[in-house]
């Protein structure tokens, strides 16, 4: 009998079915070579208070439910976040979050003394670790006064506040390129810019990494939103891969299009706080992962396996051909 040999990470058993005792190779289960990170919190990089902005250029495309879920699975990791609205006359990062009851105070009552930091803070209900921050009041009159230097003296505040300074201040930015949008990214070092896979958004996408850039942030990643699978294998909506070639930019997450969003919106109840979850939901969970780590994600394409059925087995022949060979073997008659 030759020797036996061990291999490496086996485990030796005895084998009942044998008549004489010897021992059987079974060899151990090795462990998945990727395993799911839900089972730790992530591990914050870079120096705190980090301070993000949430940009498009383009109105409609998401920026206002991205910081709302974001910032609330940032919450969830266990990060102390602040969430600025930083859009002046339309103010709608509230209504998302279920807190438009809750806001009494404003930035402004607080550059004009009429109350403290700490009171303009709404903190959430659901996650204390979560503050929102509203500029002003939509029915208010628009302060003229209001720009970059007073959002970033806002920062420093809430760097500097008695009860420690937040992990995460995110800032929801306004539409446009105009002043309230000098005015949103001017206190961060850091932006996730958020686009669609339309030629419109694309290209004020491209214009704002432009803007954000020359005023000195280098950090910008890109979440790519409501992608639809079906017009993508359709071609008629550009892929992942193609906005990535256009823009050049790190990508950050992909959120598919869901339907929940907007019942989502109109409950004021945010997607990452839904049970299940749904496929939008473990995205922003993804995205808002990755914005701690400082990481990225790699798009990649899949290709759909072709269908099989009767006409199949002809090798990829047209349905002319096939009717006719059905013609042939039906009556013997040729077209």
């Amino acid at each position: 009998m030759p020797p036996l040999h061990i291999l490496p990470g086996a485990t030796l058993f005895p084998n009942p079915l044998l008549r004489h005792p010897s021992k059987t190779l079974i060899p151990k289960p090795r462990p998945p070579s990727a395993l799911l990170q839900w089972n730790r919190k992530p591990e914050l990089s870079g120096t705190t208070p980090r301070v993000t902005v949430i940009t498009s250029g383009k109105g409609g495309v998401g920026k206002t439910t991205t910081t709302a879920n974001i910032g609330l699975s940032l919450a969830r990791f266990g990060f102390s976040v602040v969430a600025i609205d930083a859009d002046v006359g339309l103010r709608n990062l509230d209504l998302l979050l279920g807190l438009e009851n809750r806001v009494n105070y404003t930035v402004i009552e607080v550059l004009n003394g009429d109350c403290r930091l700490d009171q303009a803070l709404v903190r959430d209900k659901r996650w204390s670790n979560f503050e929102l921050l509203c500029i002003s009041k939509p029915r208010s009159k628009l302060p003229l006064g209001f720009g970059g230097k007073a959002l970033t003296w806002l920062v420093d505040a809430l760097k500097a506040r008695p009860g420690g300074s937040p992990d995460f201040i995110l800032i929801d930015c306004p539409a446009g390129i105009d002043a309230g949008f000098i005015t949103a990214i001017t206190p961060a070092n850091e932006a996730v810019l958020i686009t669609t896979p339309d030629i419109t958004s694309l290209r004020d996408a491209d214009r704002v990494t432009g803007l954000l850039e020359c005023d000195g942030i280098r950090d910008i990643k890109m979440v790519v939103n409501r992608v639809r699978t079906d017009m993508i294998k359709g071609e008629d909506m550009m892929s992942v891969l193609d906005v990535q070639e256009m823009l050049g930019l790190p990508l950050l997450g992909v959120i598919p299009e869901d339907s929940e969003v907007i019942r989502s919106t109109n409950r004021g109840y945010p997607l990452v706080l839904n049970k299940p979850p749904t496929l939008a939901g473990l995205a922003f969970e993804q995205a808002a992962w990755r914005l701690v780590e400082q990481d990225s994600m790699q798009a990649v394409v899949v290709e759909e396996q072709p269908k099989r059925g009767f006409f199949s087995f002809f090798g990829g022949i047209n349905l002319q051909y096939c009717l006719w060979l059905w013609k042939c073997f039906c009556c013997n008659a040729c077209p």
